[in-house]
């Protein structure tokens, strides 16, 4: 993953006039936290990525499953108290299937080595929302808008083109800057797009293919009491470029 640096910065565009005091003070006691063992089931399955093996253990499957859902429902009751659309998120059909398409893949593994829920918008979304990762080693908070179809991704470069000091007032802000390094650069075009300026200020924001950002999350914090806080935080962070993103899209 490449990730586009920006300049840290101090403003806070963007930003509802809701403090993380709000988030603190919220009832953590009745939220669910994730057992050490969904972990474990997905080691597992990594060994043993195998059909056979996944029906014996079906059982296994289905506990870390469900233990996924209580965290997404415990994480989306949090971000309630500042974004109302992530928390109308079914957990249930915000999980991605387990199950690899390998019809065209040289890989053919069938199942996926992880838990991935896409909250605040439908699955394959042309709008920006929140995307969480659960993985041994690598899992990860983020979102923001992935590979959108060419009409949308023209209105959001317009937008940061005439736009762009609100744009960088965003990912400059401190808040931002505390959980997200820069903007993934992956597969960002080499040349400014047709129809802008190639002496654009904002040049080389508008040849990203994307719009996200990603938080990475220890084992060890994505299992701990207060997961569904942190996430939430990183989660508070973020909804200033979604806002951006879609606003765009309106």
């Amino acid at each position: 993953m490449r990730i586009l640096n920006v300049s840290a910065g101090n403003t806070s565009y963007g930003h509802a006039d809701i403090p993380f005091s709000a988030i603190n003070n919220y009832l953590w006691t009745n939220f669910q936290t994730m057992e050490s063992a969904t972990l474990e089931f997905l080691r597992r399955l990594r060994l043993n990525n195998n059909r056979e093996w996944f029906n014996t253990h079906k059982n296994l499957y289905t506990a870390a499953r469900e233990d996924v859902i209580r965290l997404i429902e415990s994480v989306t009751e949090a971000c309630a108290t500042f974004d109302p659309e992530i928390a109308k998120t079914d957990a249930r059909k915000s999980l991605f299937r387990i199950y690899r398409d390998i019809r065209f893949s040289p890989n053919k593994d069938p199942y996926k080595t992880n838990f991935g829920a896409s909250l605040g918008t439908g699955k394959g979304s042309q709008t920006a929302g929140y995307y969480l990762h659960i993985e041994p080693g690598k899992s990860f908070a983020g979102g923001g808008l992935y590979m959108p179809e060419t009409a949308a991704l023209k209105k959001v470069r317009q937008e940061i083109s005439v736009f762009g000091k609100d744009f960088l007032s965003i990912i400059h802000n401190a808040n931002f800057r505390q959980y997200f390094d820069g903007l993934d650069e992956e597969n960002s075009l080499k040349r400014i797009p047709q129809g802008f300026e190639k002496e654009d200020p904002m040049g080389e924001y508008l040849k990203l293919k994307s719009f996200v950002v990603f938080h990475r999350l220890p084992d060890e914090e994505i299992t701990a009491d207060d997961a569904p806080e942190n996430i939430a935080r990183i989660f508070r962070a973020l909804q200033p470029l979604n806002t951006f993103i879609n606003t765009a899209l309106t």
